[in-house]
Formats: structure tokens, C-alpha cells, sequence
């Protein structure tokens, strides 16, 4: 798609279709390589663990079709001390051996195996282009496009604005170059975590910058997102296995995959004649981006 192409769309506005659709199918689809380089915005927190920023979502990178990438990870320490940091194959929708170990834990009908299976649950993130507006922290990042790396949320926050829950709320594509609205990003520290629960959309829609030729320079500093999920960038089932036994200490991993069905988004299947445990799901405020990046430093200390 040239960028003539994509500003016909000020007034047929067909991706926004396009994305309603996407996100009707992941409300019926349950269903990384993660590089923390210099391309990735993180923001940054005071000493009290407070943060602001304002940033601009942007539409899909050049032959992409969504703005937006899922991926999932696990980070939990074995019983050997040893950190298992791991990108997950459920992300290419393949089997995983920590989703099968999982699945068989949960399914032993053992409290303390149902445990360890939600200390070792997948952990969901997002990647997405984005454009800083302010950043009083780091103002020299301010009209640079980076990716930007969030939880489950931010992205509630973004589906709300897609898809508002009453009749006088007006949808809006975020990620629109013309009509989209900037999101104010502000982080609280709230019992041990960074918490998001008052970030929120701007109400008045603006374009990303003045002029078409400006738009056009920062639709071509976008970074790819479909290679964050090139299979290519992801460690073998068979590497994958080989890490989990050593990080559990030889303990028993599955050999095959068994049936997997139920609560996918926790990675913690059960049968169907088992009902999932209300306390697997846990409603929270935090972004488990930050989960991650916690475990990954302990890994690395």
C-alpha cells in the first residue's frame, strides 16, 4: 500500500472496518521473539514509581494488515533456582511445552499442582508503532516513532474506544493518522505495581502532524511488527523442552500435547467437563509487560 492509497482512506476510513473485524474474531478466538532494543519505548517512573506521557498509536506499518501484534512469554523461577524467560509457541498458534506441563498440572485435580501451574501461566503483551507527543522525561523522544511494548490494560483501554459499551459513545479508530486521538499515559505505583487505571484518550480527534507530507515521514519511520512474530525468531518445541527440564530440575514433562480447551488466556487448560477455578482469571490493573521485565532482570542477577 502507497501512502496515496492510505490517505484515500480520510474518507472511506476502510480500515477501521477492517479492525472491528479483528477484533470481533480475538472476542471469539481465544487464542516473540521479545527484542528489548533501542526501536522500543519504555517510559519512565520517579523515584515513587509515578509516570506521564503522551503518545499517538499509529495504523499498520507498510504491508501490514494490523496495527497491533499479540504475544505471549513465561517467566517463572524452577524449583532448580533457575529462570525460565521464554517466548511461547502459542503465540504461532503451535504447541508449547510449558502450556502442555500446564494442562496436565491443572488437570491432576492437585491444589498444589493448580499452584504451580498459575505461577507458570503465560503472560500476554502487545507491541505497537507508536509516535511520542510528551515525554517531559526524555523530551528528545518527543515526534520520534518507536514501538511500544503493553499489557492487556492498555489494549482494554484501546477496544473500549474502538468499541464503546453505550449508545452515546462515539467509536474511534486510535490508530487513525487524521481523525485519531492522542492517549495520555499515567503510571501509578499501587501495592508493589505500576498501575494504569487512569490512563485515558484525549476527546478531541486531531491529526498526527500538520500536513500530508509530515504524515507521510512518520508512516515511514514505522518499525515492522509482523517480524516480532516471524517464526524465525522463535526457539524450537524440542529447545524449548530441553530449557523446561533443566529448569525444573528433570522433573516429568508431557511428551504430547494434550486436549486443550478452556481458559486459553491463562494458559491453563482444562477438560470440559471440569470447570475452571474462578481464582485462575485475576482481574488487574497492572500490565504484564512489567511482569516480565521484573522476572527478566531477576533472571539475569
Amino acid at each position: 500500500m502507497s501512502f496515496s492509497n492510505l490517505s484515500d482512506l480520510r474518507s472511506a476510513r476502510g480500515n477501521f472496518d477492517s479492525l472491528m473485524k479483528e477484533v470481533e474474531k480475538m472476542n471469539t478466538n481465544t487464542n516473540q521473539s521479545n527484542k528489548d532494543d533501542g526501536n522500543i519505548w519504555k517510559p519512565t517512573v520517579d523515584t515513587a514509581g509515578n509516570g506521564y506521557a503522551v503518545i499517538r498509536f499509529l495504523p499498520a506499518p507498510q504491508g501490514e494488515d494490523l496495527p497491533w501484534v499479540r504475544m505471549w512469554n513465561h517467566g517463572f523461577q524452577g524449583p532448580t533456582g533457575k529462570w525460565y524467560i521464554e517466548n511461547s509457541l502459542t503465540t504461532l498458534q503451535q504447541q508449547d511445552p510449558v502450556s502442555e506441563l500446564n494442562s496436565e498440572l491443572w488437570n491432576s485435580g492437585s491444589d498444589a499442582s493448580k499452584e504451580i501451574a498459575r505461577k507458570q501461566k503465560r503472560r500476554l503483551a502487545y507491541y505497537a508503532n507508536i509516535m511520542i507527543v510528551q515525554d517531559p522525561s526524555a523530551p528528545e523522544n518527543e515526534g520520534k516513532v518507536f514501538m511500544y511494548k503493553f499489557g492487556k490494560k492498555i489494549f482494554d483501554k484501546i477496544m473500549e474506544a474502538m468499541k464503546p459499551e453505550f449508545q452515546d459513545e462515539t467509536p474511534l479508530n486510535p490508530f487513525d493518522f487524521w481523525d485519531g486521538v492522542n492517549f495520555k499515559l499515567k503510571i501509578r505505583q499501587v501495592e508493589g505495581y505500576r498501575n494504569y487505571d487512569k490512563s485515558e484518550f484525549e476527546q478531541t480527534p486531531v491529526a498526527v502532524a500538520e500536513g500530508d507530507e509530515a504524515i507521510e515521514a512518520i508512516w515511514k519511520q514505522q518499525h515492522s511488527l509482523s517480524e516480532m512474530v516471524d517464526p524465525k525468531n522463535f526457539k524450537s518445541y524440542d529447545e524449548l523442552k530441553t530449557k523446561l527440564t533443566m529448569v525444573l530440575g528433570g522433573k516429568s514433562v508431557p511428551a504430547a500435547a494434550s486436549a486443550q480447551t478452556g481458559d486459553v488466556e491463562d494458559d491453563i487448560f482444562v477438560s470440559k467437563n471440569k470447570p475452571v477455578d474462578s481464582t485462575v482469571t485475576v482481574s488487574s490493573s497492572t500490565d504484564d509487560d512489567d511482569a516480565m521485565s521484573y522476572f527478566s532482570k531477576l533472571a539475569e542477577d
